[in-house]
């Protein structure tokens, strides 16, 4: 007998016909009854008084959102740290004048820590510098962290708690920013060189941690999604503490979305946490430990760094700086024999490529494992993909390698990567959706939050529009249809996470996992879809969120 029965709602299945219902039935979490009509016809169900009825009265039902690459535990983190983002901040004075009034606030020698700062939106088109920071918090170590998620600046006291010399060397892996004396300004580009500096941060308290985790899933179901993918564990000072925050936050359903974790392939290596773990080993002890709310996703590799950073690795030079193009992170022969030993062990490997040299790299990389290790049905991706070329598109789809891409980047970011990074012909193919789909590639859309807002409804407007912040579009004929960019957050994210048979659409026997929109996608002008407004989000049948 069914527990939940929903009616008169606008049923977007997102199936492959694409099908529409108006009433559905939901027994101990799964949907096993789906109807054209507004209720249960007549004599098709006996329906007990302890079934609850929800009247949605017009509203559209679609499946939970799934967002397949973010990082919600840093995001979390955030409520505790200092917004230096902007329109905020509109000049380095306005940073160091929050930094001040902050350091005034705490005891001498407490940490401030800061996120979101960007230096192409500041007055003065550069990044702060140590002897700045000196100046308003001589007296306390400070950390901030840029929006693109791959440079941070640094303080003079921070950089010798964390016991940086002046003649540290630079590596493939991250460089440290020097003055025209060539001593450290404090700037920090990519993992090696900005954790070299977080990693002196003091830990937060295990339980703090899941509280704020906790909060940051409930804005996460407030926003419809319902499976989760984080994609980077091991990134922190501690990875044990990082990730048994997530289990213990998956079992006690504090976090009550599904989860999937991508963990940093250093775990998995010699000397790694889980050095000697197939893939298989790893998830069933995640499972078990979580009480199956978190699973494996795979492992997560970085390949280059951020396009508004100057670090991702560009086949042609910079469009504002012809010196640059960025730099490979693996050596080739090494990323071969990498990826060849995680495909041996079952992982399914996400790598991190944002300019099309990375790409080439990476594909390369897949397809020396995948001869020596032939499999079909891998569903290894690249993440963010935003320079990916026709050739390597065309590449993908022959070796089967899917895609998340970081839609969001042309809307935030898109501006600057035509005028500044990657110049206009280029910035027109940023991340080239229409064209993954025309050539049938697995591809779901991420926020990569909180280097962009988590909002899927936000990220499909942004396929579907492919407006900037500055009002324009940027390459037209990359423009998404509105059913492929719901289906890209929806059964693809399903299909990508190796769930589609429980999830990702409306259909007898999936979970019921929903979104209850008070506006249909497909019937709107798109230029509106980012505003429709989430009502409730349920997870196995049950209410998780509704609207006030």
């Amino acid at each position: 007998m069914p527990d939940l029965i929903i009616t008169n709602a606008v049923i977007l299945k997102l199936d492959a016909n694409n099908e529409q219902a108006r009433s559905l039935a939901v027994t101990n979490g799964r949907i096993t009854d789906i109807w054209e009509t507004p209720t249960p016809p007549s004599g098709t169900t006996s329906i007990p008084d302890r079934t609850k009825i929800i009247d949605l009265e017009g509203a559209t039902l679609i499946p939970g959102f799934i967002d397949t690459h973010n990082h919600i535990l840093s995001y979390a983190l955030l409520k505790d740290m200092v917004d230096c983002s902007s329109p905020l901040n509109q000049s380095i004075d306005d940073l160091l004048n929050r930094i001040h009034s902050k350091a005034e606030q705490l005891p001498e020698g407490e940490w401030i820590h800061g996120f979101g700062y960007d230096d192409t939106l500041l007055t003065e088109q550069r990044h702060p510098t140590r002897k700045e920071l000196d100046q308003v918090a001589p007296n306390h170590p400070v950390f901030l962290n840029h929006s693109s998620g791959h440079i941070a600046v640094a303080n003079s006291l921070a950089l010798s708690l964390a016991q940086v010399p002046e003649d540290i060397e630079d590596s493939s892996k991250g460089h440290f920013g020097r003055d025209f004396d060539g001593r450290l300004n404090g700037v920090l580009y990519e993992h090696a060189a900005t954790s070299a500096v977080s990693q002196a941060i003091p830990e937060k308290k295990e339980e703090h941690m899941i509280e704020l985790l906790g909060q940051a899933a409930e804005e996460y179901i407030a926003q419809g999604i319902t499976m989760n993918t984080v994609a980077a564990i091991g990134m922190s000072n501690n990875p044990q503490k990082e990730l048994d925050v997530h289990l213990k936050a998956g079992k006690t359903k504090v976090n009550p979305m599904r989860t999937q974790l991508l963990m940093i392939h250093s775990l998995l290596q010699d000397e790694g946490m889980f050095s000697r773990y197939s893939a298989k080993e790893l998830d069933e002890e995640i499972q078990e430990k979580s009480n199956g709310r978190v699973r494996l996703d795979g492992v997560k590799l970085f390949q280059d760094g951020s396009i508004q950073g100057l670090t991702a690795a560009l086949r042609e030079p910079y469009f504002c700086d012809e010196s640059l193009t960025g730099t490979l992170i693996h050596e080739q022969t090494s990323l071969n024999e990498q990826l060849l030993n995680f495909h041996q062990r079952g992982f399914r490997i996400a790598i991190h490529g944002n300019g099309d040299k990375a790409i080439e790299s990476i594909l390369k990389g897949y397809e020396y494992a995948l001869q020596n290790a032939p499999q079909l049905d891998h569903r290894h991706r690249i993440e963010h993909a935003q320079t990916a070329t026709i050739e390597d598109l065309n590449k993908m789809k022959e070796l089967g390698v899917a895609s998340s891409f970081f839609i969001n980047h042309v809307y935030y970011f898109g501006d600057r990567h035509e005028r500044l990074f990657l110049g206009p012909e280029r910035a027109q193919h940023l991340n080239p959706v229409k064209t993954a789909a025309k050539n049938d590639i697995l591809f779901t859309l991420h926020s990569d939050c909180p280097i962009t807002p988590i909002s899927p409804l936000f990220s499909i407007w942004a396929a579907v529009n492919r407006l900037t912040k500055e009002g324009h579009v940027l390459g037209a004929d990359e423009k998404c249809d509105v059913m492929t960019a719901l289906k890209s957050m929806t059964i693809y994210g399903a299909e990508l996470n190796f769930d589609e048979a429980s999830s990702g659409s409306i259909e007898v026997g999936k979970r019921a996992d929903f979104a209850v929109l008070d506006k249909d996608p497909t019937s709107i002008d798109p230029l509106y879809i980012k505003d429709i407004n989430v009502l409730a989000t349920f997870i196995d049948g049950e209410l998780v969120y509704e609207r006030a």
